[in-house]
């Protein structure tokens, strides 16, 4: 089987978070109620200059710089986000001048809810496959800002943050499985963003059974797939999609009673097959197009030495809905790759904001997109959405 699958990864989140437990007391419910519910300690909170192109330019040239790998070679660029912000131009075009790519690359955006960017890995694959990338990489970007109303039931389910894949014919983290996967789709009402609003409007549970619904079929269709094909092999890890930590956990027992497993058999096999997986997502939140690739970074970062050689399970879960499930093998050596990447770095320089300034920065997101030059903050090296100029967004760093 080809070769193809993900070489780097790089992140990039806000530089504020806020505690779960600090918004749970000033919402006064218990805090067990948002951190254990959930399955989440922290949660990104996104300034106005922290935009979808700003948080997907420094993920990407935090996977450039911390690899050495050449943005020149890269001959195709796909940005998978549901928090787009123009109804025309791509982030990708953006991003495509902000990191240096090459002229003749192709670069566009990809939007189904929170699978745009695995529908851009998938076609980074094929299109690797097919022979058109001529030995030239792809570079697949999930950025978004997850967001719902103030003292709202999604509150403390929101988030913010980027994820960077290179795509490569000789990946030094993950080989895919080009070709072999199961897919679900429906038409359903479970979550979603009119285009005059800022937030998003869920129905909870309506969603979490979705999700459930899409996995199943994902699942099974990808069992089949690789029955056809006659390929086997366990599962050492499983990845999915992670709005939440709680719901990671939920999707686990569901695809592992799909196996034949009793419930309580499904749940012991949790902290082995899945918990590594969350300890960035618990300190993020949610990132939609990025959750599941955030898990992945969060399991290479903690085990990649130990699975060398391992198969690893990925679901991927968009809401209205599709869904995919596939597979990839831990390369030799990834451990090493995982090392140097140094994925938890971004996590650790952040700060602590109070409930006073997170209900703050969430008051300037009505005028965000319109922001005069010049208020806007950011670290030395990485791009900032610098304000509004003749109606054209402008970025610096």
């Amino acid at each position: 089987m080809t070769q193809i699958g993900i070489d780097a990864i790089g992140i990039s989140v806000p530089h504020a978070y806020l505690d779960l437990a600090d918004l749970a007391q000033a919402r006064g419910v218990p805090p067990s109620k948002y951190v254990e519910g959930l399955g989440v300690r922290r949660m990104a909170v996104a300034a106005p200059w922290e935009d979808a192109v700003a948080l997907a330019a420094n993920a990407s040239r935090r996977l450039f710089a911390t690899t050495g790998a050449d943005p020149g070679q890269v001959g195709l660029c796909v940005v998978g986000t549901e928090t787009a912000v123009d109804h025309s131009k791509p982030i990708a075009a953006w991003l495509h001048r902000l990191v240096g790519l090459p002229q003749r690359a192709r670069s566009y955006e990809a939007k189904h809810a929170c699978f745009g960017g695995t529908a851009g890995l998938l076609t980074a694959m094929d299109w690797i496959a097919s022979g058109s990338a001529h030995e030239r990489t792809a570079l697949v970007v999930c950025t978004d800002i997850a967001r719902y109303p103030l003292r709202s039931a999604g509150e403390p389910t929101q988030g913010a943050g980027a994820v960077a894949l290179l795509v490569s014919a000789r990946p030094r983290l993950l080989a895919l499985e080009p070709g072999l996967s199961g897919s679900y789709t429906a038409e359903v009402n479970d979550f979603w963003r009119p285009l005059h609003r800022k937030d998003a409007v869920v129905d909870g549970h309506h969603s979490v059974a979705c999700y459930l619904d899409a996995l199943g079929g994902a699942y099974m269709a990808w069992k089949d797939a690789c029955a056809a094909s006659d390929v086997h092999g366990d599962l050492g890890r499983r990845i999915y999609h992670v709005p939440y930590g709680k719901m990671a956990r939920k999707a686990h027992r569901h695809s592992r009673m799909l196996d034949g497993l009793a419930e309580t058999e499904a749940d012991a096999t949790f902290a082995r097959e899945v918990a590594t997986s969350l300890a960035f997502p618990a300190e993020v939140g949610n990132v939609y197009t990025g959750s599941l690739y955030l898990a992945l970074a969060s399991l290479l970062h903690h085990e990649a030495a130990a699975l060398e050689g391992q198969r690893i399970g990925l679901f991927s879960y968009g809401s209205g809905c599709v869904a995919e499930y596939f597979a990839g093998r831990v390369v030799s050596g990834a451990g090493s790759v995982a090392a140097q990447l140094r994925l938890d770095a971004p996590l650790a320089s952040r700060r602590r904001c109070t409930v006073s300034e997170y209900e703050s920065i969430r008051a300037l997101d009505a005028d965000a997109d319109s922001r005069p030059l010049g208020q806007h903050e950011a670290r030395d090296g990485e791009v900032a959405f610098a304000g509004v100029e003749g109606e054209r967004r402008i970025y610096v760093g």
